[in-house]
Order: C-alpha cells, then sequence, then structure tokens
C-alpha cells in the first residue's frame, strides 16, 4: 500500500505519516527494486493507534512506550490522567478569574492589568498555568511566505504565457507549429497549477501540522 492509500484511508498527511516514521511509531519496509516504502495492515493499524491517542492529547513519548511494552495502554492512560486532571484544574483558575473579570463594567482602559498580572503570577508559582495565546499570535506569519511565493510564481508564469502569446500572435509567420505552441503554453500554466495545489496542502499542513504540535511535548 502507498502512501496515499494511507493517507485516504486513516485520514493522517503525508507529513505526518512520515513524521511518525522519523519518531519510531510505524516502520514500514521498502521495495527491494524501487526503494519505495510499502504500508501493510500493521502500519495501517498503528497509525489509527496514533491518531486516536493524539487526539486524547497523549504524548509522543508516552506513545512510544505503550509500542515498546514498557507500559499498557492503562499505565499510559493513568499518567496521561494525571495531566489532564492538571489541566483542568488549570482551566478552572482561568474560569474563575474571568467570572470575577465579567462583574466589572469598567473600560479596559480603566483597569489595573498589573494587578492581575501579579495575581496570574502567584498562582503561576503555586502552580497553575493559563493560556499563554501570545505563542499563537505568529502564527499567521507561517501562511506569509507560502502565500507569497505562491503569488509571485503565478504572476511570473502568468506574464510568461501572455508574452508568450503575444510573441507568437506578432509574428505568425516565424510562430511554431500549433501543437508545439500549445505545448509551450501549458507548461507555465502546469506550474501555476502544481504552486497552487502545493498552497493549499501547505495551508492544510500548517492548519493541522502533527510536527509543530508535538515540539510542545
Amino acid at each position: 500500500m502507498k502512501i496515499n492509500e494511507v493517507e485516504a484511508q486513516v485520514g493522517i498527511t503525508k507529513k505526518n505519516i512520515r513524521f511518525y516514521e522519523e519518531q519510531g511509531l510505524i516502520a514500514p519496509r521498502r521495495n527491494s527494486e524501487n526503494g519505495y516504502r510499502e504500508y501493510g495492515p500493521q502500519e495501517v493499524e498503528q497509525l489509527r493507534q496514533v491518531k486516536l491517542l493524539r487526539k486524547l492529547g497523549v504524548p509522543l513519548e508516552e506513545i512510544r512506550n505503550m509500542q515498546s511494552g514498557a507500559h499498557t495502554v492503562g499505565d499510559g492512560m493513568r499518567r496521561h490522567l494525571v495531566t489532564l486532571e492538571r489541566e483542568q484544574k488549570n482551566l478552572e483558575q482561568a474560569i474563575r478569574l474571568c467570572r470575577s473579570l465579567s462583574d466589572r463594567e469598567e473600560r479596559l482602559d480603566h483597569l489595573d492589568a498589573a494587578a492581575l498580572l501579579e495575581q496570574m503570577e502567584r498562582l503561576e508559582q503555586e502552580g497553575a498555568t493559563f493560556f499563554n495565546k501570545q505563542l499563537g499570535d505568529t502564527r499567521r506569519m507561517r501562511y506569509v511566505a507560502p502565500a507569497v511565493v505562491t503569488v509571485l510564481t503565478v504572476a511570473l508564469m502568468g506574464g510568461l504565457m501572455a508574452l508568450m502569446l503575444w510573441g507568437f500572435a506578432i509574428d505568425r509567420s516565424d510562430a511554431p507549429p500549433l501543437p508545439l505552441m500549445a505545448l509551450f503554453v501549458a507548461i507555465p500554466g502546469v506550474v501555476i497549477l502544481g504552486v497552487l495545489l502545493a498552497l493549499v496542502q501547505r495551508v492544510r499542513e500548517i492548519e493541522k501540522g502533527e510536527v509543530d504540535d508535538a515540539k510542545q511535548y
């Protein structure tokens, strides 16, 4: 089974599948003739297991321990429950603080943010952890580079197509045969299509990229 089939069957991106292979969570064999990875029922089931556990927020290292037999599913879940319960406690503290702020009818420019930050810092010293959305504020920048490359490539290839058509129209006597002309014009069009498809794939990877998400574990 090829990676495209596994992607469709399990619902995990090719980039994630390769990432899990790099992490040692799956080990597909390689075809001795062409060197391509070949995935079997075992890898598909392992990927389903990884997908399930990751959707529950289980760290990669814990999944690795379960796969090796060092931890049973129960062991891993009990350890993960400790983390979830700690996160629940943190969430409850954030809810209480937000609820206390919901009773204030003052404008934002009258809010004593310094005093509230000190209160949060005291809670953090006691073990609490609050959401830090600042870390996600720069996520949109990940979209900029592929978008800029796509716009520039489309503009360049579109200009090249227009230039060739204009040149062929100006001097029809020196224009190549129609099939060759169509080929010349089609090449930039194929490049444009490929770049647009790559942009769509990149956006999907950014939105649900396992590689970035796994850095926190």
